[in-house]
Parts: C-alpha cells; structure tokens; sequence
C-alpha cells in the first residue's frame, strides 16, 4: 500500500493508515510519501513540490511498477 500527502509524512494519513492496520493484524508492507519530517516545501507550485520531493504522478507510477 502506498500513502501520498502534500505535507509532512509523520502525522498524516500513512500515520494513521498504519495505526490502522496494525491494529488489525494486517501485515503488508507501506510505503508513505510527502515531505520528510524537518523539511519544509519551499514557496512554489505544487507541480514543483511533488517532483522536488518525489511524489509526482511519474515517480508514484515508477514506484508502483517497481514493487510490481
């Protein structure tokens, strides 16, 4: 499974995703994107964050034929 979030990775949806499914036993693996804990997006489009950061449509279609 894989989360993607515009903002910092700690705190958001994969936190939560993950607390949800070790609480059901399910073991698969996760992978979260967004920007790393004590980084901070510079002032640009978004088009330019996600691929800065690397959650741009191109890299989550890379990642997702990578783990395939």
């Amino acid at each position: 499974m894989i989360t993607v979030e515009e903002h910092n990775v700690n705190g958001g949806l994969g936190s939560l995703v993950a607390e949800v499914l070790a609480e059901a036993g399910v073991g698969i693996a996760l992978q979260r994107l967004g920007i790393p804990d004590g980084e901070y997006a510079a002032a640009a489009d978004r088009g330019w964050m996600r691929q800065y950061h690397g959650f741009d449509a191109a890299a989550i279609v890379a990642l997702v034929q990578k783990r395939d």
